[in-house]
């Protein structure tokens, strides 16, 4: 670590608490829409399709659009609960529009940003939309810290695609040999990472198991010992 002058990083469920965030959201929602509906029987299906749609969206197999309705009709059709596609389209815009309200943030977010803000360069990655990942990181007061935030739609390409590590790069006027990543994504933050020659480090709060060798990290305090 002692050659690294840029840390770059990714936002959500990395900094950012998308989970707890998405939570927030829904409950609001579903308050006059579904309100017979119980959010952790929705939730259940819907983290885990929300990936799984995000892993196509991140190699481009399927679009925005699709991302948006998919997980919402797969998480209703898993629950047998029938929902029209103006339904869909509602709880859709609302969604988006109420995310970045709620803004937790992973433990020590902002301690540790202003520790490694002292000592090295910050930059954000993220395969997120543009404007919402902007209301994200201004009202959740993550902006100070970054001197560079690099969107999938400003770069053309997403996590893992190296086109975006090199925008990024680019950008923050960053070497890759003195550049790191720090991201929850296996797939887009550190084999993108890694295969395109930056090293990586791993935010696995959950303790996923790995089958290679790669720094991690369970807490973003930890940082603090590695750099």
């Amino acid at each position: 670590m002692n050659n690294i002058q840029h840390i770059f990083f990714d936002l959500d469920h990395t900094l950012w608490d998308f989970d707890t965030n998405s939570e927030k959201a829904f409950e609001v929602i579903f308050q006059d829409l579904f309100p017979e509906l119980n959010i952790n029987a929705f939730l259940m299906h819907y983290i885990p399709i929300n990936q799984a749609c995000w892993k196509l969206y991140q190699v481009d197999k399927i679009t925005h659009e699709t991302l948006r309705y998919e997980r919402l009709k797969q998480s209703f059709d898993a629950l047998k609960l029938p929902v029209t596609d103006a339904q869909i389209d509602y709880i859709s815009e609302a969604y988006i529009a109420l995310l970045p309200e709620f803004n937790h943030l992973f433990e020590h977010t902002h301690e540790t940003l202003g520790y490694l803000q002292q000592r090295y360069d910050l930059h954000i990655i993220t395969n997120g939309f543009a404007e919402v990942q902007f209301k994200k990181m201004t009202r959740s007061h993550l902006s100070p810290y970054f001197k560079t935030i690099t969107n999938s739609e400003q770069a053309g390409a997403k996590k893992p695609n190296p086109i975006i590590f090199e925008h990024a790069l680019k950008v923050a006027k960053a070497d890759k040999q003195q550049s790191i990543m720090v991201g929850d994504s296996i797939e887009a933050d550190i084999l993108g990472a890694l295969d395109f020659g930056m090293q990586a480090v791993f935010f696995n709060p959950n303790q996923i198991p790995l089958e290679f060798d790669v720094v991690q990290i369970t807490n973003l305090a930890e940082l603090k010992k590695l750099f």
